[in-house]
């Protein structure tokens, strides 16, 4: 894996700001849709988006074979349709500045993950303490107040559930056999359409014509943090890889917070603030280097 480059830096803090708006965007869209409406179409528009762009720039299709058929279907359902689903679904319940937080366990459980799936990417001893101490954050975001009931519970394992789907599909997306990053991001994209659309009709039918601002936040996840941002992603993992990638989650927490309580007027618990600095604590802990000459692998 190549060094990262200036450019891969630019993608992160790029990342960041869109992934770190997108629940703010969610919550807007929820106020005249429902959550397999809003998943179902920022997935079908970003698919559209990046098929068109696919063929306008000629990107070449690649071999087909029974490994690379199988990843394609494993992102798409990992990276758009269930997360997607997961998230919309947990933000009819929780603000939307939870859901940005929670996105700050994606690089733990990448940890374990990569231990298992990944060459050469082991869980030492130094990993394992960062992933002990992030896993108490997200216990502690998870049940962070007292007495949580079930119906606040299950909207935040939804939340968190979503970040492991991010995980994993991160660490497939490495793994993927060689493939034009357009093509790989066209692709899963119409695999997580193939999963929401039939889904969402069935379920809550065609979608109507609503006031004009959960219509024009439904545009804007189909086309910012869906389709430039998985473009951007799929890019970063293959040239910088899945760890690399992970840098997004020390951002993502804080613009979510930002444009929630700013923008929407949301309030959080203190027991979340304490949850993100577990967090964040022990990322630092599981990516820093014995030397201290370099923060991040």
């Amino acid at each position: 894996m190549q060094k990262p480059t200036l450019g891969n830096w630019l993608s992160i803090a790029t990342l960041g700001l869109i992934w770190g708006g997108t629940f703010m965007v969610v919550a807007l869209a929820l106020r005249g849709y429902g959550p397999l409406t809003v998943a179902a179409a920022r997935t079908g528009l970003a698919a559209v988006v990046l098929v068109v762009l696919a063929a306008v720039l000629q990107r070449p299709l690649p071999r087909l074979t029974l490994s690379l058929v199988l990843s394609i279907a494993f992102i798409g359902a990992f990276s758009t349709a269930v997360p997607f689903f997961l998230l919309s679904w947990g933000q009819q319940q929780v603000p939307s500045a939870f859901a940005g937080l929670s996105m700050a366990a994606v690089p733990l459980f990448v940890l374990p993950l990569a231990h298992v799936f990944v060459p050469g990417d082991r869980l030492s001893l130094r990993k394992a303490v960062g992933f002990g101490v992030g896993f108490m954050g997200v216990l502690l975001l998870v049940g962070g107040d007292a007495l949580v009931s079930e119906a606040a519970l299950l909207p935040r394992l939804a939340c968190i559930g979503a970040a492991l789907c991010y995980a994993v599909s991160s660490i497939t997306v490495r793994l993927c056999p060689p493939v034009d990053p357009i093509i790989l991001a066209a692709t899963s994209l119409c695999v997580g359409s193939v999963i929401m659309i039939p889904a969402m009709l069935a379920v809550e039918g065609m979608p109507g014509l609503v006031a004009t601002t959960p219509m024009v936040a439904i545009v804007v996840l189909g086309l910012l943090p869906t389709a430039l941002a998985t473009l951007i992603r799929v890019e970063v993992i293959r040239t910088a890889g899945p760890s690399f990638l992970t840098l997004v989650n020390y951002q993502v927490p804080l613009w979510s917070v930002a444009f929630g309580v700013l923008a929407l007027g949301e309030a959080l618990p203190g027991s979340f603030h304490w949850a993100l600095l577990l967090i964040l604590a022990g990322l630092v802990i599981s990516q820093r280097r014995r030397r201290g000459t370099q923060l991040f692998n």
